[in-house]
């Protein structure tokens, strides 16, 4: 050990190697993308939507979101899904329709696995059932649709309404 401190190159080889490993071991993660290129991959006229006031009793509502692919290559939409029971949601594309898509952890919720080419639209449609939580579920509530891709987000679709009895 005391040739070691002794002899300056060593110690310098040494130092250097043991900056190189603890920079492999403590390699900082990829940088996620930021919401605002998440939210260039796929886009929507609208991207949130209020129902206003809504009746437990006369059932459930829906809306249809447009989004697009306005990116210059082909998105594959992989998941959808609902942040909570009461909403489940339809993936509307030309003639075809796959879904329902609801809230993780409550069933089975399929993969979409559907691409959008460069340009291409399709339909988020979102459906609330206001009865779901029963007379508790009275009041301003706020929910959403996500869409994902491989590794990341690619949009999220949001609505609120105001149940009454």
């Amino acid at each position: 050990m005391k040739n070691i401190i002794k002899n300056p190159i060593l110690l310098v080889i040494l130092s250097v190697v043991a900056i190189i490993i603890v920079a492999a071991v403590f390699k900082p993660a990829p940088a996620e993308k930021s919401d605002e290129a998440v939210a260039a991959v796929l886009t929507g006229e609208i991207m949130s939507y209020d129902f206003g006031s809504i009746s437990m009793a006369k059932g459930k509502v829906s809306y249809d979101f447009k989004v697009k692919n306005t990116t210059a290559e082909k998105v594959e939409i992989k998941k959808m899904y609902t942040s909570c029971m009461c909403t489940e949601a339809l993936f509307i594309k030309g003639d075809s329709q796959k879904g329902p898509f609801g809230m993780p952890g409550h069933g089975y919720v399929p993969p979409v696995n559907e691409p959008l080419e460069p340009g291409e639209e399709a339909i988020v449609r979102a459906i609330f059932d206001p009865a779901a939580h029963g007379p508790a579920g009275v009041g301003l509530i706020q929910r959403a649709v996500y869409l994902e891709g491989e590794h990341s987000k690619l949009i999220e679709l949001q609505f609120s309404a105001t149940v009454t009895p």
